[in-house]
Protein backbone atom coordinates (compact mmCIF):
# COMPACT_ATOMS: atom_id res chain seq x y z
CA UNK A 1 0.00 0.00 0.00
CA UNK A 2 1.32 3.42 -0.93
CA UNK A 3 1.03 6.57 1.15
CA UNK A 4 -1.71 7.95 -1.10
CA UNK A 5 -3.73 4.74 -0.84
CA UNK A 6 -3.59 4.84 2.96
CA UNK A 7 -5.17 8.30 3.16
CA UNK A 8 -8.95 8.24 3.35
CA UNK A 9 -11.13 10.19 0.94
CA UNK A 10 -12.20 12.50 3.76
CA UNK A 11 -8.55 13.26 4.61
CA UNK A 12 -7.85 14.05 0.93
CA UNK A 13 -10.71 16.54 0.65
CA UNK A 14 -9.30 20.02 0.79
CA UNK A 15 -5.81 18.81 -0.09
CA UNK A 16 -4.72 20.65 -3.22
CA UNK A 17 -2.34 17.79 -4.03
CA UNK A 18 -5.21 15.32 -4.17
CA UNK A 19 -7.57 17.22 -6.41
CA UNK A 20 -7.86 16.37 -10.08
CA UNK A 21 -6.96 19.87 -11.28
CA UNK A 22 -3.40 19.67 -9.94
CA UNK A 23 -2.59 16.31 -11.47
CA UNK A 24 -0.15 16.49 -14.36
CA UNK A 25 -0.52 14.60 -17.61
CA UNK A 26 2.26 12.82 -19.45
CA UNK A 27 1.92 15.38 -22.22
CA UNK A 28 2.48 18.24 -19.78
CA UNK A 29 5.57 16.53 -18.36
CA UNK A 30 6.96 15.93 -21.84
CA UNK A 31 6.44 19.60 -22.65
CA UNK A 32 8.40 20.59 -19.52
CA UNK A 33 11.20 18.14 -20.31
CA UNK A 34 11.46 19.36 -23.90
CA UNK A 35 12.16 22.89 -22.65
CA UNK A 36 15.12 21.86 -20.52
CA UNK A 37 18.56 22.84 -21.76
CA UNK A 38 20.76 19.81 -22.54
CA UNK A 39 23.61 21.09 -20.37
CA UNK A 40 21.47 20.80 -17.22
CA UNK A 41 20.30 17.26 -18.00
CA UNK A 42 21.68 13.84 -17.12
CA UNK A 43 22.08 11.15 -19.77
CA UNK A 44 19.00 9.22 -20.84
CA UNK A 45 20.44 6.08 -19.22
CA UNK A 46 20.91 7.77 -15.83
CA UNK A 47 17.49 9.41 -16.15
CA UNK A 48 15.80 6.02 -16.58
CA UNK A 49 17.68 4.59 -13.58
CA UNK A 50 16.66 7.52 -11.41
CA UNK A 51 13.04 7.19 -12.50
CA UNK A 52 13.07 3.48 -11.69
CA UNK A 53 14.39 4.23 -8.20
CA UNK A 54 11.70 6.87 -7.64
CA UNK A 55 8.92 4.63 -8.91
CA UNK A 56 10.00 1.95 -6.44
CA UNK A 57 9.85 4.41 -3.52
CA UNK A 58 6.80 4.35 -1.25
CA UNK A 59 6.77 8.14 -1.37
CA UNK A 60 6.02 8.25 -5.11
CA UNK A 61 2.45 9.49 -5.67
CA UNK A 62 0.14 9.94 -8.65
CA UNK A 63 2.81 8.54 -11.01
CA UNK A 64 4.42 11.98 -10.99
CA UNK A 65 5.02 13.42 -7.54
CA UNK A 66 7.53 13.05 -4.73
CA UNK A 67 5.73 13.18 -1.38
CA UNK A 68 8.80 14.68 0.32
CA UNK A 69 9.27 17.80 -1.75
CA UNK A 70 6.23 17.92 -4.04
CA UNK A 71 8.35 18.00 -7.18
CA UNK A 72 7.54 16.33 -10.47
CA UNK A 73 9.82 13.33 -10.29
CA UNK A 74 10.32 13.16 -14.05
CA UNK A 75 11.71 16.70 -14.05
CA UNK A 76 13.86 16.32 -10.93
CA UNK A 77 15.35 13.04 -12.17
CA UNK A 78 16.43 14.72 -15.42
CA UNK A 79 18.38 17.52 -13.73
CA UNK A 80 22.11 17.08 -13.06
CA UNK A 81 22.17 19.23 -9.95
CA UNK A 82 19.24 17.58 -8.15
CA UNK A 83 19.33 14.76 -5.64
CA UNK A 84 16.81 12.63 -3.83
CA UNK A 85 14.89 14.66 -1.20
CA UNK A 86 14.00 11.62 0.90
CA UNK A 87 14.78 12.29 4.58
CA UNK A 88 16.32 8.85 5.16
CA UNK A 89 19.97 8.80 4.12
CA UNK A 90 19.78 5.12 3.08
CA UNK A 91 17.12 5.90 0.47
CA UNK A 92 18.97 9.00 -0.75
CA UNK A 93 22.15 6.97 -1.09
CA UNK A 94 20.46 4.51 -3.45
CA UNK A 95 19.45 7.30 -5.83
CA UNK A 96 22.79 9.07 -5.60
CA UNK A 97 24.77 5.86 -6.17
CA UNK A 98 23.31 5.73 -9.68
CA UNK A 99 25.30 8.80 -10.74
Amino acid sequence: MTITESVSKKEREGCKGCSADVRVTGEQIERLLSRMKPEVCVTDELYEKRLAACRACQSFAYDTTCMHCGCLVQVRAKMKDKGCPHPQQAVKALWEALS
